[in-house]
């Protein structure tokens, strides 16, 4: 898929939003992608994770055993890059407020994974995901996201797959611009702000 594709499949499912956005970071920005609703569509969210899993280099791709995904953006897509894949994919949810396994998922030690997530802005989530990972004896030999919103910054310690990479400026809460500061922010994602 060519990036005009990638989206338009955002664009046909209302998911590139324009406005003012508090990130999952707590970082501020003019646009947001809201995943939830381009995976809402089951053959949709095939299709971007086919494409992904196409992009990746084929000894990564023939060497993963397992896809994780943190809760709750990065469910959906891990799960459909474990069908591209045929592996089985579980995820890692923060009920204490750090990244653990539960529901009775276990790693197999040193089994290798792939972190999956839907968007990486910071790399904050997937570096403490990584972490659960290790915690629990897997190795995450990569990851990868529908999105890489980090404008390439983001350092998750192993090689990293987007499927596009969008360069959208983000902002601190006391550093607005003008006319950002000047739209109420709205928080559409899964994590209270920073």
């Amino acid at each position: 898929m060519s990036e005009d594709e990638i989206l338009a499949e955002f664009r046909a499912a209302d998911a590139l939003l324009e406005g003012h956005f508090i990130l999952s970071s707590g970082l501020h920005s003019s646009r947001y992608l809201q995943c939830a609703r381009v995976l809402a569509d089951p053959m949709r969210a095939a299709r971007l994770a086919s494409a992904l899993a196409a992009t990746m280099p084929r000894d990564v791709r023939g060497a993963i055993e397992i896809v994780v995904s943190p809760a709750m953006g990065g469910i959906i897509a891990g799960h459909e890059m474990g069908r591209a894949l045929g592996v089985e994919a579980v995820f890692v949810e923060r009920p204490t407020g750090i990244f653990e396994l539960r529901r009775g998922f276990r790693l197999k030690p040193g089994q290798k994974v792939l972190l999956m997530e839907d968007v990486v802005t910071t790399g904050l989530s997937s570096r403490e995901a990584i972490a659960a990972v290790e915690e629990a004896g897997g190795e995450v030999i990569a990851a990868a996201a529908l999105v890489d919103r980090s404008n390439g910054e983001a350092d998750l310690g192993v090689p990293f797959f987007p499927l596009v990479s969008l360069a959208v400026p983000t902002y601190e809460a006391d550093a607005l611009p003008q006319d950002l500061a000047a739209i109420p922010a709205e928080k559409p994602g899964s994590r209270k702000a920073a």
